[in-house]
C-alpha cells in the first residue's frame, strides 16, 4: 500500500542533516531538480521583491526577506515528514507516533513537494518556500513533474493499493493510472474543505499506527470521530465519504 499526501507551504526551521539532492526519490529526476533549483536560486539572488513575493506567495516584507536569504544547497536538512507543518501535519503529529508508526510512514508515504517533486517521508530536505501553483520564473514545476515523474510513479505504484490524501490541485502533478481511493468528509451534511486537511492527518495517523497494508484492512479500520456514510466508485477512482461525528 502506498499513500499520497500533499505538502504544506509552512515549514519547520532548522535541521541537523546535510542536504543531498541526489538522494531524493527517483534518481532519474536529478537533472530536472537541479535545473529547477538553479532557477529558484537565481531568483533569490536577483532579489526583486515583486518577483519573490509572487513566487513565495507572501506579502509581508520580513517573511519575504527571510526566505530570500536561504542558500538551499547548503541549508541544513531534516526528514520531509518533519519539515512540513500545517493542519494535516499537526493532526498527524509525527513526533508522537510510535517507532513502528514512524517507520510505516517512511516505507508507505509519498509527499509531493512543489519544488522537489516526489519524496519519501524520510527524504531529507531543507527549509524552502514555493507557493502552491506558483511558477519559478517561467517554469511551472507541476508541469515538469507531471511530464517527467508520472511514468516513474506509475511504475513505483504498480501492484500497490493507493490511498490518495492529497488536495485536488495535486492531480495536476500526478493522477494515478491504477485504481486509487480518495476521501471526502461531511459535517452537518456539508462538505468540509479547509479542515478536511485535519481529518486527512487523523486518518493517516490511524493508518500508520495500525500498520495498514491494503485497502481491505483500511476499510475495517475504526477512525475516531468518523463513520463511513457512502462509497462511490467510478472507473479507477473510489471515493469514501465520511461523516464527522458531532
Amino acid at each position: 500500500m502506498k499513500i499520497l499526501l500533499a505538502p504544506s507551504e509552512t515549514k519547520k526551521s532548522g535541521g541537523d542533516q546535510r542536504f543531498r539532492i541526489e538522494t531524493l526519490l527517483f534518481e532519474s529526476l536529478l537533472p530536472l531538480r537541479q535545473s529547477l533549483l538553479l532557477a529558484y536560486m537565481n531568483i533569490l539572488q536577483r532579489g526583486d521583491a515583486a518577483e519573490l513575493s509572487q513566487m513565495f506567495g507572501l506579502k509581508k516584507e520580513t517573511d519575504i526577506a527571510y526566505h530570500a536569504a536561504k542558500d538551499l544547497p547548503n541549508e541544513p536538512a531534516m526528514k520531509a515528514i518533519e519539515r512540513y507543518t500545517g493542519v494535516a501535519f499537526d493532526s498527524l503529529d509525527y513526533p508522537t507516533l510510535s517507532s513502528d508508526g514512524q517507520h510505516y510512514l517512511h516505507k508507505h508515504l509519498i509527499l509531493h513537494s512543489n519544488l522537489f517533486g516526489f519524496l519519501r517521508a524520510d527524504d531529507l530536505i531543507p527549509e524552502y518556500r514555493l507557493g502552491q501553483g506558483k511558477a519559478v520564473g517561467d517554469i511551472l514545476p507541476e508541469k515538469l513533474y507531471r511530464e517527467a515523474g508520472s511514468p516513474l510513479m506509475d511504475t513505483y505504484l504498480e501492484g500497490e493499493d493507493i490511498l490518495d490524501l492529497r488536495a485536488g490541485f495535486y492531480d495536476k502533478v500526478y493522477r494515478p493510472s491504477h485504481p486509487y481511493t480518495v476521501l471526502k468528509f461531511l459535517k452537518g451534511g456539508k462538505v468540509v474543505s479547509h479542515w478536511a486537511k485535519a481529518y486527512r492527518g487523523l486518518v493517516l495517523r490511524a493508518v500508520a499506527e495500525a500498520g495498514v497494508t491494503d485497502m481491505e484492512a483500511f476499510m475495517k479500520l475504526p477512525i475516531p470521530g468518523l463513520s463511513i456514510a457512502e462509497i462511490q466508485s467510478r472507473k479507477l477512482r473510489t471515493e469514501i465519504i465520511y461523516t464527522i461525528e458531532e
